[in-house]
């Protein structure tokens, strides 16, 4: 029962599709930094000149909690809202994701609804606004959430939990601070990548990862250094979309499971984890994948079809590297402690297995290396 989401493109688009669902009154989850920036104001203004009342909910943190959605929810329910837009990046779309399903299953915890395909119930109608290039979470099934007692981060997976409508507007990302736009854009190749080498892929989803990583290549920089080139903020807009659909029926796989167990332990922006990551693994997989980065090097342009499968595979993890570096992404994460490497191993092992089609079957004890 896969879906894409109908791409909108402006703030008319998005009201004319709340008036034909006859919507009175929707819910904003979005973040205090969007909202400090004012970056959801004209949206705001357009749908309340059309008599639609909005309510906003920016309580959302980075890797966001149970605490936000029971918050989000109580809004939604105080103010008979009959639908909810997800305005901002990963955090506020999974937030928004992980509210629907508490509105369509309000007798079951989040927790419970933890794994796959638990949610089982039609939500709210869900319109993605991502001001990120990065997440793809506006075309995914995955809300990630962290328990605000345990601190434990799990995955809810399920078709309903996919929006219906995502608006692609590269003028929401003009103002995203340059770190941001690095990370972001780092977390759309990561999905790519991993939904590529994984062991699930179909030919939609390899054609999505290959046109991703071009555009990746090809664009981020330039959206780095210039953060007002509307041309690099559309592509890298369209990247993350792709690379999104990709993720979404084929998987990621060790890089996210060990960034996961760093976002919930540590609050490690999930970008940024991914990006330093990311060689790392690939790496580790080694001659297992050289054949499929070979792939998609050539497909980037990154080398010609000449260089052989191995030299390929190295220069593609080398390029990840560079880029990293020339937009000062670091090599390490300092807020990992060296004695709860064998618990995040742990985690992370349990998470990629047998969740994630990885390409290479590790331990725990393995996976400590990488940590």
């Amino acid at each position: 029962p896969y879906h894409e989401p109908i791409i909108l493109h402006n703030n008319d688009e998005l009201v004319k599709i709340l008036q034909d669902n006859n919507v009175k009154s929707v819910l904003l989850v979005t973040d205090k930094g969007l909202t400090n920036l004012g970056l959801y104001n004209s949206l705001v203004d357009t749908a309340r000149e059309n008599g639609i009342k909005v309510s906003i909910y920016d309580g959302t943190v980075a890797n966001p909690t149970t605490k936000n959605v029971d918050e989000a929810v109580k809004i939604y329910k105080d103010n008979a809202c009959s639908a909810i837009i997800a305005f901002g990046g990963g955090s506020p779309m999974d937030c928004a994701k992980a509210t629907g399903a508490r509105i369509a299953r309000p007798k079951k915890s989040l927790g419970k609804m933890k794994g796959i395909l638990k949610v089982n119930k039609k939500l709210p109608l869900l319109i993605a606004v991502p001001t990120t290039a990065g997440t793809g979470s506006e075309t995914t099934l995955a809300a990630v959430i962290t328990d605000s007692e345990t601190r434990h981060k799990y995955a809810i997976n399920d078709f309903p939990l996919i929006p219906r409508y995502a608006m692609l507007d590269a003028n929401l990302t003009v103002g995203l601070p340059k770190f941001v736009t690095a990370t972001t854009g780092m977390d759309a190749l990561t999905h790519a990548i991993e939904a590529y080498i994984g062991r699930s892929t179909t030919k939609d989803t390899r054609k999505n990862s290959l046109e991703a990583v071009k555009l990746v290549f090809e664009n981020l920089h330039v959206a780095y250094e210039d953060g007002a080139n509307l041309t690099a903020r559309e592509n890298m807009l369209q990247a993350a979309f792709l690379a999104g659909l990709a993720f979404t029926k084929s998987y990621v796989g060790y890089v996210h499971a060990i960034a996961h167990s760093l976002g919930g332990k540590y609050n490690v922006a999930h970008g940024l984890a991914n990006a330093i990551i990311l060689p790392y693994v690939l790496k580790k997989y080694g001659r297992h994948i050289y054949k499929k980065l070979w792939q998609m090097g050539v497909y980037a342009n990154l080398f010609d079809d000449k260089t052989s499968i191995e030299a390929g595979a190295k220069i593609f993890i080398e390029k990840i590297e560079a880029m990293n570096k020339s937009m000062s992404i670091g090599t390490n994460i300092p807020e990992i402690q060296e004695e709860d490497i064998p618990a995040l191993a742990i985690t992370a092992e349990k998470e990629g297995n047998p969740l994630y089609p990885v390409p290479v079957l590790y331990t725990a004890k393995q996976l400590e290396d990488i940590y």
